[in-house]
């Protein structure tokens, strides 16, 4: 049995907003990349230990989201690491698919300032395009 489930109170050493949510970045284990931030509660966290694989709670939909339940694009955990402040979590994934981004693209991060027109590029490319993702 997995730890989280025998005992949960290391949960209650992370620093939890107003809302009981916890920001998670998630990281690629090999490369390094951030490829998405998003929010996690108790039960997601804990729900992501005990399956091996990331859950976070979205706010806009007010519920729990196993990530790639509709894409297939699964994140298995390799490690789940806390800041300094225990106020933010950060996910060393291995990204199934390698599309972390609801918009077919490797990372949500995809968009760079460009300085000299102080506009928004996007610098990296769609991989799969999103409605043969997301039918």
């Amino acid at each position: 049995m997995k730890p989280s489930a025998i005992n949960r109170h290391w949960l209650d050493e992370l620093k939890w907003d107003d809302q009981g949510l916890i920001p998670a970045i998630a990281q690629d284990e090999k490369t390094g990349k951030v490829v998405m931030f998003a929010w996690m509660n108790k039960e997601s966290l804990a729900m992501t230990l005990d399956m091996g694989r990331a859950v976070y709670w979205s706010r806009s939909r007010q519920k729990l989201w196993p990530k790639g339940e509709e894409s297939g694009h699964v994140q298995k955990i390799k490690s789940i690491r806390v800041d300094c402040d225990k106020d933010v979590l950060l996910l060393k994934i291995e990204q199934i698919g390698g599309i972390a981004c609801h918009t077919g693209r490797e990372s949500c991060f995809y968009f760079e300032l460009d300085p000299e027109t102080s506009q928004w590029q996007a610098v990296e490319p769609v991989l799969k395009n999103p409605d043969d993702i997301y039918k």
